[in-house]
């Protein structure tokens, strides 16, 4: 097809980076894979992709340490929720039996402020490093960082939390 994407045997628009992220997927695993390799080593074992709190039950169940509640950028499922807007679920689901931490949709400190207002232990932060990297490489990288710990001091001063255990989900209104 030219000027587009290439067709598959079968007609249909496809292309090489599709199939090779197709390739990555395995319909095979199952919970049971998680209780095998929690049962092969000492370091712990984090379940990323939770979006509902069964499922984060479900990877305690099997051996999991704590859980990542991630929609891996809602990339691979259109309409998969925020991570936000499921986070204070999954928190009070596990109820502190393991750690919970998040990643998507954090893009300032304000974020990272509201994450730990719904229980997350941590956040997690790839585009935003990936693009001070394209932007300014090891420096970009730096100056990412050092913006997003800025702007969360700020937004835990203006809220009047001094401390980590301070951040409480009454910062949080929901409407």
């Amino acid at each position: 097809m030219p000027g587009g994407l290439p067709e598959s045997t079968d007609g249909t628009a496809d292309s090489e980076l599709t199939a090779y992220i197709a390739s990555l997927f395995d319909p095979a695993l199952t919970w049971k894979d998680i209780e095998w390799l929690a049962g092969i080593t000492k370091l712990p074992v984090l379940v990323k992709g939770i979006l509902r709190s069964d499922d984060a039950l479900l990877a305690i169940k099997h051996g999991a340490s704590g859980v990542i509640v991630s929609n891996h950028g809602a990339r691979q499922l259109d309409s998969a929720p925020a991570t936000i807007s499921v986070l204070p679920e999954i928190v009070d689901a596990v109820g502190g039996k393991v750690e919970v931490y998040v990643d998507g949709g954090i893009r300032r400190g304000t974020d990272v402020l509201k994450a730990i207002a719904c229980g997350a232990r941590a956040v997690f932060i790839g585009r935003l490093v990936l693009w001070g990297l394209a932007c300014g490489a090891e420096a970009g990288v730096r100056h990412v960082l050092e913006m997003m710990r800025q702007e969360f001091d700020l937004a835990m001063a203006l809220s009047g939390c001094p401390t980590l255990s301070s951040i409480t989900r009454d910062l949080i209104r929901r409407l």
